[in-house]
């Protein structure tokens, strides 16, 4: 079977409006990590993991109690822990990174997001929606923000940012 070849769904050249640019994030690698345990999901995967939700230790973020994503471009399980009580599985298909980066970057994430971004701070992650979409969002700088969303609703999403950036 001929596989046919894949395509972003969002341009590939960045848009740039005054004060922010929008970009297609380069390709990375994704797993959703669950377990009850911490400690047992640490272990198997030789990785400290963030205690907190909305806390991100160097590329793994945590989600939930029990659930954290691993987002990296080079870095890979060992395995996905077949027979533990963790889960490890490959999503790096089903989403892409957008990147915001810009002084109205902000102002474009408030248009359709229910956050106080004002408030919220370098480093953090967190799962959320904007314009009904649901988004993970991380603060990368003061200016800069990455948000994954599922490949289906990326096209949506890079066009609702640039209806925001121009009617800001």
């Amino acid at each position: 079977m001929v596989e046919a070849p894949r395509r972003d769904p969002v341009q590939s050249e960045p848009s740039v409006h005054p004060g922010v640019t929008i970009a297609l994030a380069p390709p990375m690698r994704r797993w959703s990590l669950r377990a009850k345990s911490r400690q047992a999901l640490e272990t198997h995967l030789g990785l400290s993991l963030p205690r907190k939700i909305g806390e991100t230790s160097g590329d793994i973020c945590c989600l939930g109690p029990d659930e954290w994503l691993w987002r990296a471009s080079d870095a890979v399980p060992r395995d996905m822990g077949a027979g533990l009580p963790i889960s490890v599985v490959d999503v790096s298909e089903r989403s892409v990174g957008l990147i915001l980066d810009g002084q109205a970057a902000r102002s474009v994430l408030n248009a359709g997001c229910p956050l106080d971004l004002e408030r919220f701070a370098v480093g953090r992650t967190t799962r959320t929606v904007y314009e009904g979409v649901e988004i993970i969002l991380h603060r990368e700088s003061e200016t800069r923000w990455t948000v994954d969303v599922w490949r289906s609703f990326a096209e949506f999403l890079w066009m609702s940012f640039q209806a925001a950036a121009v009617n800001r």
